[in-house]
């Protein structure tokens, strides 16, 4: 396997591992999506709270020039220091002046 391929799998991973643990309810699902020919991963709550409309990203990962760039983490874990551990390299959102 690739790097990239690696790349992809654990970003893909870091990202199914949160859904299975998150607390939805039945009318507000957990969202994967996974762009492999654009390398772009999202983790989105979508749905109903009553009357009021559910939708936001939870975690967005890019992978940009051969590096993961963690463009939004709206989750108290650490993601970078799960990257930084595995030795992948990786960019924030806010370093890159975005």
């Amino acid at each position: 396997m690739d790097k990239l391929e690696k790349y992809r799998q654990f970003v893909q991973e870091i990202l199914s591992s949160h859904a299975e643990i998150t607390n939805t309810n039945n009318t507000v699902k957990d969202e994967l999506i996974f762009d492999t020919e654009r390398d772009h991963y999202q983790l989105a709550y979508v749905g109903w709270q009553g009357d009021k409309r559910v939708f936001g990203p939870v975690m967005h990962f890019d992978i940009i020039d051969g590096k993961i760039w963690i463009q939004y983490n709206g989750t108290e874990e650490s993601v970078a220091e799960k990257l930084e551990i595995r030795g992948r390299p990786l960019r924030l959102k806010q370093e890159a002046n975005i």
